[in-house]
């Protein structure tokens, strides 16, 4: 099977990594996180072995924020972690790299590698950019504290 995915012979013979990132472009915080599980895989195969990237869940806590959504965020914590840990073992792979985003995320990867007990590294993808909205700069905690202005006025 992994001959099929472009394995050669030489490959076969190299540590596989497995590279989990909670890549969701719906989301502020991971938006971005494809990319950089690019360039993890450029250094994991650098260093002479061979990255297989995959996804898990990743949800906003910002975007479901007062609504029904809200009751999903801690179990999407698990999720991330059974995600990862099913690959992981499935696949068998020797090391975990994981590319969280978010609150929830962090935690989710790193119970994957405590239940793996592989080498694994967690590469933090970093705080949410400002970003624009009407031609002015914006936050979501700006965006966050508007929405309950509307409820306090």
């Amino acid at each position: 099977m992994l001959y099929g995915v472009g394995l050669s012979e030489d490959d076969m013979l190299k540590p596989q990594v497995g590279i989990s990132s909670v890549w969701y472009e719906g989301n502020l915080c991971n938006m971005h996180l494809l990319k950089l599980s690019n360039e993890v895989k450029r250094g994991v195969e650098d260093a002479g072995m061979v990255g297989f990237r995959f996804n898990t869940v990743g949800v906003s806590d910002a975007i479901s924020m007062g609504t029904r959504g809200m009751s999903f965020s801690w179990q999407s914590r698990d999720l991330i972690a059974d995600s990862i840990e099913t690959i992981m073992g499935v696949q068998w792979y020797d090391g975990n790299i994981s590319i969280p985003g978010c609150d929830k995320n962090m935690p989710g990867t790193l119970i994957a590698m405590g239940r793996l007990n592989r080498p694994s590294l967690m590469v933090y993808g970093g705080a949410i950019k400002v970003f624009f909205f009407a031609l002015s700069s914006a936050s979501v905690i700006n965006g966050l504290l508007s929405f309950l202005c509307k409820w306090l006025i």
